[in-house]
């Protein structure tokens, strides 16, 4: 648990950090930097969507998933556990899209899954190390444009990443390298819409896809039975 705790950690003291130093920086200048970033996590995300080396599954991931969000409304959820958060918080209106943001940024992607396999099942923390190095230096820029909101995407990240690690042994003959990939290109995806969310007026519900991610999961599992 070593890695995601220091994932957790830097987190917290990223945002802390962004939260008392963001009026050091001019308005104007913090909206330019968060859409830059925003470019940034678009690629990001494009470099991992193209990774895919089965384009049907992806494209069938993102419709079977959000059409499981989306009758769920998990995005709805995500934004009610950050309403929740901002009602107890005076003094900053922006709470929910930070922690909503954030959460889903930090948790997609293969560095998040590999890494906490590779905790729970070698010990190694060199993956999660540098995640962490990453994400604390991404929720000062976050804080400092979204709010203080972002401290709170600490929480699903221990959680998640913290399963992943206990359920390391029973997992590691699920999560292959395919399974990976294909989850990673899916998660691609998901983090170039949240890039293109603080760039265009038009909000894309990213939450109402996340079932998405794990579709090509089920997928080689339910294969392997046949």
């Amino acid at each position: 648990m070593l890695g995601t705790i220091v994932n957790t950690i830097a987190i917290i003291l990223g945002s802390f950090t962004g939260y008392f130093f963001k009026n050091l920086i001019p308005e104007r200048f913090s909206e330019s930097i968060m859409k830059s970033i925003s470019l940034a996590i678009v690629l990001i995300g494009i470099k991992m969507a193209i990774g895919t080396e089965n384009v049907l599954l992806v494209i069938c991931s993102m419709v079977i998933g959000t059409l499981l969000g989306e009758i769920v409304d998990i995005e709805s959820k995500l934004e009610g556990a950050g309403d929740k958060l901002q009602n107890r918080i005076k003094g900053d209106s922006n709470i929910s899209q930070g922690f909503v943001t954030s959460s889903l940024m930090y948790c997609i992607g293969s560095m998040a899954i590999i890494g906490a396999i590779e905790g729970g099942l070698l010990g190694k923390h060199d993956v999660l190390f540098v995640k962490s190095l990453l994400d604390g230096i991404t929720s000062i820029v976050m804080t400092a444009s979204l709010g203080i909101g972002v401290i709170f995407s600490s929480i699903p990240v221990f959680l998640y990443q913290g399963s992943i690690v206990l359920l390391a042994g029973s997992l590691k003959d699920v999560l292959t390298d395919i399974v990976i990939n294909e989850m990673s290109a899916v998660g691609g995806l998901l983090i170039m819409s949240l890039g293109l969310n603080i760039i265009i007026k038009e909000r894309i519900k990213v939450g109402n896809m996340l079932p998405a991610l794990f579709i090509p999961l089920i997928y080689y599992v339910a294969i392997s039975f046949i």
